[in-house]
């Protein structure tokens, strides 16, 4: 959606109003680059939803998980999530995905880790 020709999408974004669905970027290839580095920004500037001590990813939300500071998220997983990266969930099937395409850092994999997230092979993904 459009106002003038700024884009309210990544408006939003950019301003930590929304979140950048990376499963849909396919169909966006125009404002696919304006979309994840406004939110990079918004991160380190820790605008608005990215202001919080824990913010829970939308699509985490609608599935009841909640983070807490006391211990890592352990969703209950189910017949969509991918069983490789059993702490969050990447649905099965989904396009293929880099550490640059997920908020989360530092999380359990589990082989065969079809995205290839754990680079080194110990386990733990995107640790950098």
């Amino acid at each position: 959606m459009f106002v003038g020709n700024r884009s309210v999408n990544v408006n939003m974004v950019q301003e930590g109003q929304a979140v950048v669905y990376r499963q849909y970027l396919k169909g966006c290839p125009e404002s696919k680059d304006s979309l994840l580095q406004g939110e990079n920004r918004a991160k380190q500037q820790r605008l608005a939803f990215w202001s919080q001590a824990n913010p829970v990813m939308p699509w985490d939300f609608r599935r009841g998980i909640k983070k807490t500071t006391s211990q890592p998220t352990q969703p209950q997983q189910q017949n969509t999530c991918d069983p490789s990266y059993p702490n969050f969930c990447i649905p099965k099937n989904s396009s293929d995905l880099n550490c640059r395409d997920i908020t989360q850092r530092r999380f359990k994999v589990l082989p065969p880790d079809p995205h290839g997230l754990d680079r080194d092979g110990d386990g733990i993904g995107c640790e950098r």
